[in-house]
């Protein structure tokens, strides 16, 4: 019997190019929004806290119409709600960058993320239908391209922030880019490609609500392993969101970066994030989620104290890489944690845990904007080290490394 490997159809190294496309693209439209939010905040006039409690209708849109993704898939078809919600959200972004009101770049960022979470879903569900026909694990590639769409568009936005050009210009450069790019991608994508329920339900497990089960019956520990991985997955996403969220206008606003420097804090997030997660199996394969977990939570603890104790432009730039290589692992390490803990149902724990790091992401941006507002920018980024810190405490929740003897 031969070991070699079938050649992959060329149908489906199309399908695999066009879902990468759809992934990079969504990188690029939200990876430029971050480094244009002070030129945004001072267009529109308003607060930090004003600021965060607008963007907190990201999550809002998200949490609140996120679930009609999967029936939408089922009736559609993953390849086509892929295409047309990419370029809803990208013409959505458009109309939040030129909003003349908060009020309208609140309605505009809730449309934002109504129709990123069924982009997520619906190109989650095409990558694994493009997967199964693989015969071979390719989803971590898609995710890859996401996150260098997210550089991508995080230099873009330094640019064209740099150059001094409107808001509206990068916005409608990105959705021109989205255009064309899903013109190209939407023909290579597979033609039948109505998913099966398990595939719809995989690829929409970050925005599925908790499902019935005993809660009486599940021990008192297993709860407790529960909130600290939840704690855990928090801790990463704050940091994203305060590099996505935050990261330019304390780079501009506080340490008097340019525009085209303070965007850098967020590339350096997303790229060494993007490196963390390319080495975080092979880190975690011989030292163990927990250990890579432990020297991450430091990593992000002790890069952004140093940057927020000594602050500078570079040195801020430097501790955001640091939490980016730092907590490239917390979120998929707790996701997987949760779902194999002992005494829930299939899927409990990593639904209950995705819930709440979805309402997580909701209240961040409101909490730093108020103590901005209170304080100081900084010390509401003193949030980022701190959860760092709680991440060393409570690594313990995370599966040690197995003996070379364990199944």
């Amino acid at each position: 019997m031969s070991d070699t490997t079938p050649p992959v159809a060329r149908h489906l190294k199309r399908a695999r190019l066009g879902v990468a496309l759809i992934f990079f693209t969504n990188g690029i439209v939200l990876g430029g929004f971050a480094p244009r939010v002070p030129d945004i905040r001072e267009a529109l006039d308003i607060s930090y806290g004003t600021l965060g409690v607008a963007m907190a209708m990201w999550s809002v849109g998200a949490l609140a119409l996120g679930l009609l993704a999967a029936p939408l898939i089922r009736t559609w078809g993953s390849a086509r709600v892929a295409t047309v919600t990419m370029l809803a959200s990208a013409t959505a972004m458009l109309c939040a960058g030129v909003a003349p009101n908060v009020w309208l770049f609140g309605a505009a960022l809730f449309v934002v993320g109504v129709t990123d979470a069924w982009v997520d879903v619906a190109q989650n569900a095409h990558g694994l239908q493009v997967q199964k026909l693989y015969r071979r694990s390719i989803l971590n590639s898609f995710h890859a391209l996401w996150s260098i769409g997210a550089v991508g568009g995080g230099l873009l936005g330094a640019a064209f922030a740099w150059a001094g050009l409107a808001v509206g210009v990068q916005f409608t450069t990105s959705l021109a880019i989205v255009v064309v790019v899903t013109v190209v991608a939407a023909p290579m994508l597979l033609r039948r490609d109505i998913p099966t329920e398990s595939e719809v339900d995989h690829a929409a497990s970050e925005s599925a609500v908790p499902q019935h089960t005993p809660l009486a019956r599940i021990p008192a520990r297993t709860w407790g392993l529960l909130l600290a991985l939840t704690v855990i997955a928090i801790g990463g996403g704050w940091a994203e969101d305060a590099a996505s969220t935050w990261s330019a206008s304390y780079m501009k606003d506080q340490l008097l970066a340019g525009a085209g420097l303070a965007a850098f804090a967020f590339i350096a997030m997303q790229g060494f994030q993007f490196i963390g997660r390319l080495l975080g199996d092979g880190m975690v394969d011989r030292w163990g989620q927990r250990a890579v977990a432990r020297a991450g939570g430091g990593l992000v603890a002790v890069g952004m104290g140093l940057a927020l104790a000594f602050p500078s432009p570079w040195g801020t730039i430097a501790g955001f890489a640091a939490a980016g290589f730092g907590v490239a692992t917390l979120i998929p390490g707790a996701m997987h944690a949760a779902d194999e803990l002992p005494g829930l149902r299939e899927g409990t724990g990593l639904t209950i845990l995705s819930w709440l790091l979805r309402l997580a992401f909701l209240l961040s941006p409101p909490v730093v904007g108020w103590i901005a507002d209170a304080q100081s920018l900084r010390l509401g980024l003193a949030l980022v080290p701190l959860f760092g810190v709680l991440v060393v405490v409570l690594a313990g929740a995370m599966p040690a490394r197995k003996s070379p003897s364990s199944p």
